[in-house]
């Protein structure tokens, strides 16, 4: 089965042209598709009530993809967010615990750094992480070129498959060591792929504040050519693993959930038991 939905439920006109209560946007979102990533646990653990809210604002079978904190992958500095590590890790734990037992963790996207490259050292944090997180279902996105170079590719899939963690197959402009080719394999019985625009200029942009980096980075549209490749390796993902998730990356030009749609279109998929949608008066 393949799942559609964006990198988050906060800003899509096109969804919520028709609501007036702003706080309703993950519910009127839950009406349009399936499952959502979550990255404000990127950001900062959230509170228990935020989770519970979540969880009863979305239908039985939504999947939430839980992006890790950015301390556990290098992105920030572990001493600002927790005493050790471990701590870290023991917190983020609990935090994604209720949607787990839940059944609405489809999983953790654990997205390593462009300055993350192939090397022991780093394998072997992936495995400290598998083991520190099991049973929770894990996901690796890797953006250095290294670990898929043509020496490194079948190893880098090998691994991944050996621990039992998913592969996260990216769509993203080709811009040297900071970017991954689209490799389209599977590694578990999920499959995860992040459409995340093939923006070359913007990915390379340097000196970018946080939301720069966001509007800038990622500002593409998927032409219609595009998409239908794109389905092509979509359905290839899904001869091969019992789920396929696939998430496209908003962006300042709103062109996330457009596309979403016009992929449920090209894919003839017409999701059941979602929330309902808020209809107009008149």
């Amino acid at each position: 089965m393949i799942y559609i939905g964006l990198t988050g439920w906060g800003d899509h006109d096109l969804l919520y042209e028709d609501i007036t209560n702003k706080s309703d946007k993950l519910f009127h979102y839950a009406a349009h598709f399936p499952i959502v990533e979550l990255d404000a646990t990127y950001y900062s653990l959230q509170p228990e009530r935020n989770i519970r809210k979540w969880i009863n604002e979305t239908p039985d079978n939504f999947k939430f993809i839980v992006k890790i904190h950015q301390a556990l992958t290098g992105h920030n500095d572990i001493s600002k967010f927790a005493p050790s590590k471990e701590v870290l890790i023991s917190q983020f734990r609990q935090m994604v615990e209720p949607l787990f037992k839940a059944g609405k963790l489809g999983c953790v996207l654990i997205q390593f750094p462009p300055w993350y490259e192939c090397s022991t050292i780093n394998i072997n944090y992936i495995i400290y992480l598998k083991q520190h997180l099991r049973p929770l279902p894990l996901c690796i996105e890797f953006r250095h070129d290294s670990w898929f170079t043509d020496e490194m590719k079948e190893h880098t899939l090998n691994f991944l498959y050996d621990q039992g963690l998913i592969h996260s197959v990216c769509d993203e402009p080709q811009a040297g060591h900071g970017s991954i080719p689209f490799v389209n394999r599977v590694t578990h019985d999920v499959a995860l792929m992040r459409l995340h625009g093939r923006n070359v200029a913007g990915w390379t942009k340097k000196d970018l504040t946080d939301d720069e980096w966001r509007d800038v980075r990622y500002l593409y549209d998927y032409n219609d050519k595009e998409l239908k490749s794109i389905a092509q390796s979509l359905q290839i993902l899904d001869y091969k693993a019992k789920d396929v998730y696939c998430l496209f990356n908003n962006n300042s030009g709103g062109h996330a959930a457009k596309c979403a749609k016009r992929m449920c279109e090209l894919l003839n998929i017409e999701y059941t038991g979602l929330n309902h949608k808020q209809l107009k008066l008149f």
